[in-house]
């Protein structure tokens, strides 16, 4: 078999794989979409849970998983940026930064329940925040920080060292280089880690099972200590353990498709970001 001929077959078998893969995705929100549209109306977006959560609306829910998105990026992406900033353009490369990158990517391998009892142990019982926002929302940052630290690490990487070089030759500081010239340059593709962690936060049950979430709570909460309801584990309990599980699918339906919608909406707002930072970068 010659070369040309090898590498059709090779490109065929990609197309194919990759056509599965986009049909599957299209097949899975087909079936959520043609079974939660028909619920999704302003009442259920902006009213409150009724009747053992087999009527009514999701808003608290709505409400609670932006307050935990919220949260876990005010942590997450300023200490995830810079330890990227760190490990890339202070430390080097000993030992010891060769084994805190290794434990970063272990950290990012291991399952979130494990983060949803640490956060238990650590934030709800022994610094004392109890089944609250606070809790729930540094659970999350820590979930997410392994992605953020890597991407941050890896786009810094892309930007050629003779930017670093040109500008320290010109008297810049090395401090003043990386927040002038490798920051800006960089940072379109740091987005990319923020985007993909907030898709994550967005839609994990097990870490806010254990710090925040809460079974049933129809109201808005008024302080970082408060329980709040969330929709992926709104969803869970609805789907699971509802009172009347059959009555209340709908609406599980119509839960998964908000969620959904919420990623969707996120992730286009950080593409459009990460688009005009990148133009600006080009124009600069």
């Amino acid at each position: 078999m010659d070369k040309k001929k090898s590498q059709t077959i090779a490109f065929t078998v990609f197309r194919i794989l990759g056509g599965t893969v986009v049909g599957i995705l299209l097949w899975i929100l087909g079936f959520i979409i043609y079974n939660g549209i028909g619920v999704i109306n302003w009442e259920f977006l902006t009213s409150e849970p009724s009747e053992g959560m087999t009527s009514g609306g999701i808003f608290p829910a709505i409400a609670g998983t932006f307050c935990l998105i919220t949260g876990s990026s005010l942590f997450a992406f300023p200490v995830g940026i810079m330890s990227g900033i760190f490990i890339n353009e202070y430390a080097g490369n000993g030992r010891l930064i060769k084994f805190i990158r290794i434990m970063t990517n272990n950290l990012g391998s291991i399952p979130s329940i494990v983060f949803g009892l640490f956060g238990m142990a650590l934030f709800v019982n022994t610094f004392g925040f109890g089944d609250s926002i606070l809790a729930g929302s540094l659970t999350l940052g820590l979930l997410s920080l392994p992605l953020i630290i890597r991407t941050t690490e890896e786009a810094l990487k892309a930007v050629p060292d003779t930017y670093r070089t040109g500008s320290l030759a010109l008297g810049a500081s090395k401090l003043q280089t990386i927040r002038k010239v490798i920051l800006p340059m960089a940072f379109p593709n740091i987005i990319t880690g923020l985007i993909l962690s907030t898709g994550r936060v967005s839609g994990e049950t097990a870490p806010i099972l254990f710090t925040v979430a809460a079974y049933f709570l129809p109201k808005l909460p008024s302080g970082i200590f408060d329980q709040v309801m969330a929709l992926p584990y709104h969803l869970y309990v609805i789907a699971t353990s509802g009172t009347d599980i059959e009555a209340s699918r709908p609406i599980a339906y119509g839960t998964a498709l908000t969620l959904i919608v919420i990623v969707l909406l996120i992730n286009i707002l950080a593409t459009s970001l990460r688009k005009y930072f990148g133009n600006k970068v080009k124009t600069d």
